[in-house]
């Protein structure tokens, strides 16, 4: 590590909040999908900040679009109207299949935004008695970490010195239906999912299991919220990953791509019935729907919706993770390789653990991060060649071959 990384990463640790644990690399700078340390040492980025960076870094288009709508008209506040968020919304809501959309900033607020809507519609529109609203989320989800998301989280360090929680929240085991019949009673006003789950390695629930958990939600008026932060927006093979089932949610919540990779824009999609609940100074944010995060996203909209991007990506995705089970077969230290599309995990048995992998993936210009620490997250921006996934995929077979190797 050159000196300089060094002093930065002192100086980080130094003067910032330890809530993070990154990789040992100072980047400096992005384009495509590589990424440049301050020694000028090139990788290849394996993660897109968590699917933020869907379309790359530094897409030209997107960022025609943010310079000339900041020169233009940048944050009013939602006390007027601007010209650019009725046509984002538009676009937005017919892309969906929808009848709203709420801008809001971040996921972690989308997802506070689709709650509240959920509250509000449990007691005035389906008769809840008044503060005894519930809402069923799953084993191992990962919503965001505002007070509220993790008191409906099951990850321990989510929770540990931060209570007292949120009362209202059930949870059920992902992918089984059985037990989300049971936890539905008549306070039940919605059931929230992630149709893949990211952060709890690349989960993906059995064939079926969404089908049925909105057929079950139909039946007893329960609203179906489906939380595609980080799967949605073209991800795993489809515009929408609960396209994939033929499903039609109550809510519909994205983020992190909505914004190009160079905005902070979230939303909140759905029908007209749950979102008209909500009357002027119920809910708002100063930023969300801002002219510049409208711009930005109706570009970014436009690029993540090509059909050609979408087939290109099922592609991709069907082709690496075949490269990558029949590289690593046999391997004794692989438990499980899984995804859908351009969302990808590797796990490996909790005695090495995913951290050195992804150290020693950084030493051979590839970079990603562990998640729930047993798996490797592989997801790369949308806009990959073929040869550079391979490039990266080959390192991934690499590391754990030669761990293979150390360990014996």
């Amino acid at each position: 590590m050159s000196t300089k990384s060094q002093q930065l990463i002192d100086l980080d640790l130094a003067r910032g909040a330890h809530n993070y644990r990154p990789i040992e690399v100072v980047l400096q700078r992005a384009k495509g999908v590589h990424l440049w340390d301050v020694a000028g040492r090139r990788y290849v980025d394996m993660m897109s900040a968590y699917s933020t960076a869907s379309l790359g870094h530094g897409h030209p288009q997107v960022l025609k679009a943010l310079a000339r709508q900041a020169k233009a008209l940048d944050v009013t506040s939602r006390a007027f109207y601007n010209d650019q968020l009725p046509l984002w919304l538009d676009q937005l809501t017919r892309l969906a299949g929808m009848d709203k959309a709420l801008p809001m900033n971040t996921g972690a607020e989308a997802v506070e935004t689709a709650l509240k809507l959920a509250r509000k519609w449990g007691e005035t529109v389906k008769g809840i008695p008044r503060d005894q609203v519930e809402v069923i989320g799953c084993e191992g989800n990962f919503h965001g970490r505002t007070l509220a998301l993790v008191s409906l989280s099951t990850e321990a360090q989510y929770r540990e010195n931060f209570g007292p929680f949120t009362p209202g929240f059930k949870i059920v085991p992902f992918g089984d239906e059985a037990a989300l019949a049971r936890a539905i009673t008549p306070r039940t006003a919605a059931f929230i999912v992630e149709p893949i789950q990211g952060e709890a390695g690349i989960r993906l629930p059995p064939p079926g299991y969404l089908q049925r958990a909105r057929a079950l939600c139909r039946q007893h008026r329960v609203l179906f919220i489906v939380d595609e932060i980080q799967c949605g927006l073209s991800r795993t093979g489809r515009l929408f990953c609960f396209q994939h089932d033929d499903l039609a949610p109550d809510l519909l919540i994205l983020g992190k791509a909505l914004g190009g990779g160079v905005y902070p824009v979230s939303a909140v999609v759905g029908q007209a019935e749950v979102l008209g609940v909500l009357r002027p100074g119920d809910h708002g944010s100063t930023f969300g729907g801002n002219a510049i995060a409208a711009k930005v996203s109706m570009v970014a909209l436009g690029l993540l919706s090509d059909p050609e991007l979408i087939a290109r990506v099922t592609r991709l995705g069907d082709w690496a993770l075949a490269h990558l089970r029949e590289g690593l077969q046999g391997s004794p230290l692989v438990r499980d390789i899984r995804g859908q599309g351009l969302m990808m995990g590797v796990e490996v048995v909790p005695d090495l653990g995913a951290r050195c992998l992804v150290d020693a993936l950084k030493e051979r210009g590839v970079l990603t991060k562990e998640t729930h620490d047993v798996v490797i997250r592989l997801a790369p921006p949308l806009v990959i060649r073929k040869k550079q996934l391979r490039r990266a995929l080959d390192a991934v077979i690499e590391v754990v071959r030669e761990a293979e190797t150390r360990l014996a």
